[in-house]
């Protein structure tokens, strides 16, 4: 029988005796408490004690269309009436095939083929392994390391840690994992003195240019964040950087994966992220000319609009083809209980479908130049610094004496009636596309207020 809470109190103190909550010190919990959640409903949830927050982190990236969105809803109720799971082994079914239809009209061109699992970290593990092993099908099995960018993130197993570069996660698993190389990182923060983010961008380049002369007979793939770096801070970077990463690695025989978990399903402005990349005349253009088409495509959080745990990676047919044939050996050797589950299919289509019918993407474009015009009195405020914007994403630092400012940030915002989560001293919104004018007005407003408590 499931029990009703009555109260924060009730809720919190049964959670912390019996759920070990994610990428958290529990001790903490004593002097910042967890925010029981009773229900949510557009861009606010709601607390048992009727205190509203309005999300302005799509909790955590993910919840593109509100909470308790009527029309995924709907389309959940539908298909529980009709398949709640089949495995995908040996068996397919109507949702995943609508689904890998739609994605593979609106992804770059040639990326025809998808591989489902159920979170960011294991699409990035399906995009290592499947690089790998298609070098080694293609009789270069000598092609085994990746690099990524300095101060990268593409998940927390081993893995994704491999290619991850936050000092915390190599501290604590570093003798658990085989450590790849990075690259400078576009970041236009760190550029030099009156250089461009653009001329930065190339400079990078350049580097990657120099370690894949170097390497390249070793090398199976680049991971790459597209266009935003989202744990290190919203690093946000000028897309030439894309342009010339895919010709160097098409130059150099290098698989380009490219990591839009957090940044893909229309957040940077586009529907992916590298349609911002500018257009070249080769194999690897994307649709129309608009921008470059990876080797491997990672997609997560947002495909569900927050609903339902699914991943995708998406390639093209020339790596699918070197796994057909006769030998098991040789095929993919991956799998997930929950791979492509119906529920959460279904739930990608209806997220899909209000793309399609609200013509999310015009929309969020007059969303972001709304907030860009109302932010001025946050953006010239004397403790920020860096304001920078890429689509729905903002981000800002902000000079504190606070060296707990991150905590202290999350918790003043709790009063405030806002849920915002700081990495360091960088606050951002990444909220829901469904925000209004008033709820941008209000984001904005308190997190003025806050900045200013804490500078």
């Amino acid at each position: 029988m499931t029990n009703h809470p009555q109260s924060n109190t009730d809720l919190l103190a049964r959670s912390l005796s019996v759920v070990w909550h994610p990428c958290s010190q529990m001790k903490h919990y004593e002097r910042f408490p967890l925010l029981p959640i009773a229900g949510g409903k557009g861009v606010w949830l709601y607390d048992y004690d009727k205190k509203r927050y309005l999300d302005a982190v799509s909790s955590w990236w993910v919840n593109l269309f509100g909470h308790s969105n009527p029309r995924i809803n709907a389309a959940l109720r539908d298909q529980l009436e009709i398949l709640e799971h089949v495995m995908l082994a040996g068996f397919t079914h109507e949702p995943v095939v609508q689904l890998s239809e739609r994605l593979r009209g609106l992804a770059p061109v040639g990326l025809g083929h998808c591989f489902y699992a159920s979170d960011g970290a294991s699409a990035t593990e399906i995009a290592l392994k499947m690089s790998a092993h298609y070098w080694r099908n293609s009789g270069k099995p000598d092609k085994t390391q990746f690099i990524s960018l300095e101060n990268s993130y593409h998940g927390e197993t081993l893995g994704a840690l491999s290619v991850t570069d936050v000092a915390l996660f190599r501290t604590a698993y570093g003798a658990l994992v085989r450590q790849q190389a990075t690259v400078p990182s576009p970041d236009w923060r760190k550029a030099q003195a009156g250089e461009s983010a653009e001329s930065y961008a190339l400079r990078c380049a350049d580097a990657l240019e120099q370690y894949l002369q170097q390497h390249h007979a070793q090398l199976a793939a680049f991971i790459i964040e597209p266009l935003v770096q989202g744990a290190a801070g919203m690093a946000m970077y000028h897309p030439v950087y894309l342009q010339r990463a895919r010709q160097l690695c098409t130059q150099y025989g290098v698989h380009l994966i490219a990591d839009e978990i957090a940044v893909g399903m229309g957040r940077t402005g586009t529907m992916f992220a590298c349609e911002q990349a500018p257009a070249q005349n080769d194999s690897t253009s994307s649709r129309g000319g608009k921008g470059i088409t990876p080797d491997f495509l990672c997609l997560s959080k947002g495909i569900t609009g927050g609903y339902l745990p699914l991943s995708v990676v998406m390639t093209r047919d020339e790596i699918y083809q070197a796994f057909y044939g006769d030998e098991i050996t040789s095929g993919f050797l991956h799998s997930h209980s929950y791979t492509g589950n119906p529920l959460a299919c279904r739930a990608a289509l209806a997220t899909l479908d209000i793309f399609d019918g609200d013509d999310v993407l015009a929309a969020n474009r007059g969303k972001a130049a709304y907030l860009n015009g109302i932010s001025a009195p946050l953006r010239e405020h004397r403790a920020v610094r860096n304001w920078r914007n890429t689509g729905m994403i903002w981000a800002f630092e902000v000079e504190s004496p606070h060296s707990d400012f991150a905590r202290r940030c999350f918790a003043l915002a709790l009063e405030h009636e806002l849920l915002l989560r700081p990495i360091g001293n960088t606050i951002y919104f990444m909220p829901p596309y469904i925000i209004d004018e008033s709820e941008m007005d209000w984001l904005v407003d308190r997190t003025l207020h806050i900045v200013d408590e804490l500078s």
